[in-house]
């Protein structure tokens, strides 16, 4: 008897609070199940960022570079801007609109507590140390390997982006990062090819004036020997990447300045 006494009861629990207690998701569940690898969810540039309205927003796109400068970046604005990052590494240019579209569904969905109803100030974004790359199957071969993206294919594909980021956040400032050097005895790359893709970019860059350039390549080329992590890598070490994290801040700070 007492066991159906219950029943009322609790199934006035279940419509007094069918969305705030018992069934609604917040908006740090939602991201911690879009970086989904533990590997990623780990580490404090995957962090859930907790909006606050009083600062401009930055969204930095890239692959393991951008991860791994993301830290030393929102240091750097601590205070000055809520800076967010995509929630995986960025891989190629071909990839980029798809995984925009994921992060910013899953993120903006209305019945999330805390969802993302903010607009993008800024957005600094980079592609192309995963398009010059040689792949054969699943093996970095710079040798035997396919280009992953050609020449042709990144020009066209880097035009795509620019399209869907002047849709996606029409006032927002965009920023285009070049890409880092690539060392000689690479396994899966070409040294020589990134400056050769930062030449497409830039060619690209002169329809669109208005996009910044943060020159990552030769803010890096000088001390490349330096900040790599070890020769015949592209990523850096502890100095290498707090020192790029603090020039993509203060190209940023310098953007929304002149946005004030």
């Amino acid at each position: 008897m007492k066991t159906l006494r219950l029943i009322p009861l609790l199934l006035l629990c279940l419509v007094a609070f069918p969305h705030s207690v018992l069934a609604e998701q917040d908006a740090k569940e939602a991201w911690q199940k879009l970086v989904r690898s533990p590997r990623f969810n780990k580490r404090p540039a995957f962090q859930f960022v907790k909006n606050n309205p009083k600062l401009p927003n930055v969204l930095l796109y890239g692959d393991s570079i951008s991860i791994a400068y993301t830290d030393a970046t929102r240091e750097a604005l601590k205070g000055k801007a809520n800076v967010y990052r995509l929630y995986c590494n960025g891989g190629d240019s071909s990839s980029f609109i798809q995984k925009m579209k994921t992060m910013h569904t899953t993120m903006g969905q209305e019945d999330l507590k805390d969802h993302w109803d903010f607009k993008w100030d800024v957005i600094h974004f980079n592609v192309g140390l995963h398009d010059l790359k040689y792949m054969n199957g699943k093996k970095l071969d710079r040798v035997n390997g396919k280009q992953a993206i050609s020449p042709a294919d990144y020009e066209k594909n880097l035009r795509a982006i620019i399209a869907y980021l002047k849709k996606l956040a029409p006032n927002a400032k965009l920023i285009f990062a070049t890409t880092t050097p690539v060392p000689e005895g690479e396994p899966g790359r070409i040294a020589g090819d990134a400056a050769k893709y930062n030449q497409i970019a830039l060619k690209v860059l002169k329809d669109y004036p208005e996009i910044a350039v943060d020159d990552l390549y030769m803010f890096t080329k000088p001390h490349h020997a330096k900040w790599w992590s070890k020769p015949g890598n592209v990523h850096y070490n502890t100095a290498g990447y707090t020192a790029q994290g603090q020039e993509v801040a203060r190209v940023i700070e310098q953007q929304l300045k002149k946005q004030d």
